[in-house]
Formats: C-alpha cells, structure tokens, sequence
C-alpha cells in the first residue's frame, strides 16, 4: 500500500511562482527563439510580404534554395563518446587572423529595408562577437559610418567586378581608407537571378505606396512608423537612382563583360586579400586562385542567383582539393544552424557565409535581434562541438560526416 499525506501549502508555492515578466517588447520576442528558424518566423509576422520574401526567397523555382536545405538536414554527424570536453575551442583563422566562430556575415545590399537599425547594427553585433562583417557595396549606410559604428571589428567590402574602373578605384580607395580589410567580389554576377518573389511583390526600393501596400502597412505599423521616420532609404556608396526595382540595384554589382583579367585587376588594385565568391567548381576555383584571390566562396547567394546549378556542400570536397593548401575555401548557400557549419568544416571548409542568418536575426529584433541569432549559432556549436567529442574545430575530418 502507496502511503498517502494531506498536501501543504508549503509544497505548492515554489510551483506556482510564475516566470518573471519580461517588460521590453524585443526582449520578450527574441526569448522565445531557440532556433534560428524561429527568428525567421518572429521577421515573417514583423516585416511586409515583400520585404521578407526578398530576404527569404530564391530564384527561378528556387530549386537550389531546397535541395541545398535537404541535403544538410539529409547528412549525418558521426561522434567519438568518452572524450573530455570540459573545454571547446570554437576560434577559426579566417583570412590569416583569429575569428571567435567560424561564420562571416556576407555582404548583403539595401539592409535598412529590413529593419531601421540596418547595416550600423550588424556591424556592431560582428563586432562584439568576433566575426568579420560584409558590408555590401549597394549598402543603404556609408562605409565611413559603418567603420566608426565598428573601428574595431573585421570589415569586409562586397563588390562585383566594376565596369568602370575609376569608379571603383574610387570605392576601394574609401573602403582601404576606413579600415576594411578585405575585399568579397562576386564573379557570378553577369545579370542578376530571376527572383520571382520580387516581380509578383512589384518590389521597389524604396516600397512605392499602393492600395496592397497600405494594407499590408496596417499589417505591419512599427516597420511602417520607423520606415518613415528614420532617414530615407539611399545607396551612398554607388550611384542608383532613387525608386528603381530591385532588379535593378542588383545589377550594380553585375558586369557582363567582366573576365578574369578583370579579376586580375581587381586584386592588383584592392592590394590586400580579396575573396572570390560565387563559383561552383574546382576549375573555376583554381582559374580565380591562379589569378590572386586569398579565399574563394563556393556559393549559390543563398539560392538567389543560378538556379539548379551545383550545391555547394557536394562541390566542397573537390575544391578543397584543388586549391585548399593555396587559399582558403568557404561556402554559403543552405546553411541554418551550427551543426551545417561544423558539416562544412569537417569537409575542408575554413568557415561558412551566411547571410538570412543574422538578417532574419535584424527583422526580428534589430541589433539585438542579430545578437540572438549569434547567440543560438553558439550555444549550438559548443552543445554539438561536446556530443562529437571534438574539442576544436581543427580535429574536424571528413570521417565526422556521412554525405546522403
């Protein structure tokens, strides 16, 4: 017989006490997200249809975008049990200096379109984690004003090739001036992708009103209220007019006629190590590291470029091989949590680009929204770092993964 006694009250208090309430809005919206699938919810209900499926979306039939997706959730990690892991090391050599995680924040254009805060914001959060920060030439911030929000961090430029070389001499000139210390050029850029998602939004930049707009602004009144005041939307670093489709600001980072003497000059007249992002083979690879580059990015733009071409983590290997004791090799495309970025080193990769990462993090919170994402990305690799049984991303090796 179960011995059985009248509950005290006593008992009951510790269980009734409630969660402390959390007062700020943006505090109590990022303490739900554990995942940073769950920031690109919180942005979806936050941001206007159009803002989020620029962010979110691929191109074409957004092919690449999926399969790159399935094939991380596809891949399996193998462990080693019984290994003291009290202490993992989560630093990386990118571009010859420490990194305290293997990610950097790709340049990615127009950012304070996706929340007021913008580009100063993920600039700041780089910096206080220790991971280099892309700032897009199509940027809607200065980069004087990016380089005195982070003096102290790794500031990247991102440029096409330009096809008017005093122009960009010009550019490089103001990003060397500034502190930033490399350069991130797309050589995929011939014309930009078919993003579908924008053409049925009818996206401009900045959001020309219309009936759906204004509804949907009913929808989404705080971006609405910081949209139109804070300052306007412009691209001070490039020369585009104001009011053109999106289409047509990405096509300043395109140059159709660019070829690889124009990367070579590129390289001679940045001076300082320039990465090569956007190919998909180890030809192509050994043809842009032959040519200068430090680092090259096996890279899809997240799926926004050419659709159904290679996926970049299939590719990876093979690259690794041709040009992995020469430069070091990165990839994006796919990528949403620690475990594919330890999946990617474990195959060669130096470190992984990303790029809805932290912008899902910014609609979702601003600054403090891409700190969360930051966040999440390192408390899951420490936890998984643990369950491998690895202690540094150095003893990462082909044998940790088994490719579907």
């Amino acid at each position: 017989m179960t011995e059985r006694q009248l509950p005290k009250l006593k008992d009951f208090l510790p269980l009734l006490q409630p969660n402390p309430i959390i007062w700020d809005p943006t505090e109590r919206r990022l303490s739900k997200a554990h995942k940073i699938e769950d920031l690109r919810l919180i942005a979806k209900r936050r941001t206007p249809k159009a803002i989020f499926e620029y962010v979110d979306g691929g191109s074409e039939y957004e092919a690449t975008l999926r399969k790159a997706r399935y094939l991380f959730r596809q891949l399996e990690l193998v462990p080693t049990v019984m290994v003291d892991v009290e202490n993992v090391d989560t630093t990386r050599q990118i571009l010859g200096k420490p990194a305290s995680y293997p990610w950097v924040f790709t340049p990615t254009g127009v950012t304070r379109v996706m929340h007021h805060e913008g580009e100063i914001a993920v600039a700041r959060s780089a910096e206080r984690f220790g991971v280099p920060y892309g700032l897009s030439v199509i940027s809607t911030t200065l980069i004087e004003d990016v380089a005195k929000a982070a003096p102290h961090g790794r500031n990247f430029l991102g440029s096409g090739v330009p096809a008017d070389r005093e122009l960009g001499k010009k550019l490089f000139d103001r990003a060397k001036a500034n502190g930033f210390e490399a350069l991130v050029v797309y050589v995929d850029g011939a014309t930009p992708g078919a993003r579908l998602r924008d053409r049925y939004n009818g996206l401009t930049i900045p959001p020309h009103p219309t009936l759906k707009t204004f509804v949907d602004g009913a929808l989404h009144p705080n971006w609405w209220f910081n949209f139109f005041t804070t300052a306007p939307i412009s691209f001070p670093n490039v020369d585009i007019p104001p009011g053109g489709s999106v289409h047509e600001i990405s096509s300043q980072l395109g140059n159709p006629a660019a070829s690889i003497k124009d990367f070579e000059w590129v390289v001679k007249e940045w001076g300082g190590p320039v990465v090569a992002k956007g190919m998909a083979t180890a030809k192509d690879a050994r043809r842009l590291v032959d040519a200068g580059a430090a680092g090259v990015v096996l890279s899809a733009h997240g799926g926004r470029q050419f659709d159904q071409g290679p996926l970049p983590l299939r590719a990876l290997p093979s690259v690794v091989q041709e040009v992995g004791k020469e430069a070091e090799v990165f990839i994006d495309t796919g990528i949403m949590n620690a475990a594919d970025m330890l999946a990617a080193i474990a195959l060669g990769a130096t470190g992984v680009f990303v790029g809805r990462i932290y912008l899902y993090g910014l609609m979702a919170g601003g600054e403090r929204g891409v700190d969360r994402a930051q966040e999440i990305l390192t408390e899951q690799m420490i936890r998984i770092m643990k369950l491998m049984g690895v202690t540094s991303l150095d003893q990462l090796t082909p044998d940790h993964v088994i490719l579907p």
